[in-house]
């Protein structure tokens, strides 16, 4: 049996009580390295023709963000990173002090209708946000001044500058209606001018591409940038010679951008990508059908529907939760992926934490066996999770040639599941074939909270570029 299938001892036992069979599972959701190499291999090359003119499933956004930061960057700057369940608006201090900044923030959950809702009622609530961060902590006495601020944006966009964004469409469950197809930009604008905000917008990129700005700022040695959370998606620094959709605007030789993957879509052909049952009704009952076919595999809006379908198939064969009300369970999205967490977190012998998550999320008394067979379905997903999410890091990492780095995570589910980042490096020793007594030649390592700070440094790049080109109207620091 191969070291890395997930075969834990808890598990002992468990056939004998229950009429169940874990091999069929193991074999659906289990990747051999070789599978990991051929992924990957096909990875490389949607990767490339997100590259060319024609484009292909992987979009490979441009983001104008076109070099790292010096770590000498200062001045304030307001941010805001707008995600899948939160909008955090921030005030950083960039010091001169080389490589440190200081920052106050807070986060507003994003309320389901405003995700639902129409494109005004979003922007009008970003815009409100804001202003009420400023009336709480804009303590300076600068209240009537206009600070430059900068808007990370977790969603795909085709940016033509680093200050404005067309969206591509929707992901991770929102569905505004009159936001695809426009300049996010223009639109959060009108909004922060009829709510008299006083701010102005200098710079928009993705989280990914903050995640990384941030990271390497405070280690030369990131290569690539990835935020692990509601959804999946990673970038990195290329050449624009390398880039044939940029051709016509004949950069300089040397110029380089940093590259958006929105990797998320990989294989939305479904032509290499281990498909289950599971995989095929998530993606059948989600909101776009046949797109982000990789995300729905592997981030953290999905694993625990996919532990959720798998429970309630169980059921239904009558083999879990016998003579239960499963009617919680059966409610779309019940379960996330701090539940999962959870329940491998719990090693003790009755496994009391498990069961309280059981009875208090989905009302359900299972037995210790139903536990243990639970549990191990927990650790199928996620480790077939980790082992996928390796392969897009592989893929940018074989691509550009890189043979040692550091990668900067964001992201709860890779910063706050135990044992994800242990599972996803197994995933990139599998791929590199790294000999066993090497230590890892590409580190993952976190970047909590990161994209703030890479925006606000993002900002910090445009400001002083226009400082040079038009010193007289740069707004003061």
């Amino acid at each position: 049996m191969s070291s890395f299938r997930y075969r834990p001892e808890i598990l002992e036992g468990v056939a004998d009580h229950i009429d169940c069979d874990l091999k069929e599972y193991e074999d659906w959701f289990t990747l051999e390295p070789s599978q990991l190499k051929e992924i990957t291999d096909h990875f490389i090359k949607e990767l490339e023709r997100g590259l060319t003119v024609e484009g292909g499933n992987i979009p490979m956004n441009i983001t104008w963000v076109m070099s790292y930061p010096t770590g000498h960057e200062q001045g304030r700057i307001l941010t805001i990173d707008m995600g899948g369940t939160n909008l955090r608006v921030c005030d950083i201090h960039l010091s001169s002090t080389k490589r440190d900044s200081d920052q106050i923030q807070k986060k507003y959950e994003l309320p389901k209708p405003i995700k639902a809702g129409t494109a005004d009622e979003l922007w009008d609530w970003v815009a409100d946000r804001v202003q009420d961060f400023l009336n709480d902590h804009d303590s300076g006495g600068q209240k009537d001044r206009q600070l430059p601020l900068a808007f990370t944006f977790s969603f795909p966009v085709d940016q033509k500058s680093i200050s404005s964004g067309v969206l591509q469409h929707w992901t991770k469950s929102f569905n505004v209606s009159g936001a695809e197809g426009e300049d996010i930009v223009a639109q959060l604008e009108a909004a922060i001018n009829r709510k008299k905000v006083p701010v102005k917008i200098v710079a928009l990129i993705n989280d990914t591409t903050g995640t990384l700005i941030a990271s390497n700022y405070g280690d030369p040695h990131v290569k690539v940038g990835c935020v692990f959370s509601t959804g999946c998606n990673a970038a990195y620094m290329e050449e624009c010679r390398l880039i044939p959709k940029l051709k016509h605007l004949n950069l300089p030789e040397d110029a380089q951008v940093i590259i958006n993957t929105e990797y998320g879509a990989f294989d939305n052909d479904s032509v290499i990508l281990p498909l289950t049952p599971w995989d095929h009704q998530i993606d059948r009952e989600s909101l776009r059908p046949g797109t982000q076919r990789f995300e729905k595999m592997v981030a953290g809006l999905y694993v625990g529907e996919m532990l959720r379908l798998i429970m309630v198939t169980l059921h239904e064969e009558n083999k879990l939760f016998k003579g239960q009300d499963i009617t919680r369970l059966r409610s779309e999205n019940a379960l996330d992926a701090t539940f999962l967490s959870i329940a491998e977190l719990d090693i003790s012998e009755d496994l009391e934490d498990m069961r309280y998550e059981f009875e208090s999320s989905l009302s359900l008394s299972p037995v210790l066996i139903e536990l243990k067979v639970c549990r191990y379905l927990i650790g199928l997903i996620a480790t077939r999770a980790a082992r996928l999410y390796a392969c897009g890091i592989a893929a940018i990492c074989k691509k550009k040639g890189i043979k040692k780095c550091h990668v900067g995570v964001d992201g709860s589910v890779f910063n706050k599941y135990s044992g994800f980042k242990q599972r996803a490096a197994q995933g990139l020793r599998d791929i590199f074939d790294w000999p066993s007594h090497e230590l890892d030649l590409i580190v993952l390592n976190p970047s909590e909270d990161g994209s703030s700070l890479g925006a606000a440094l993002a900002a910090s790049l445009v400001l002083n570029r226009e400082t040079k080109e038009h010193p007289s109207q740069v707004m003061e620091d």
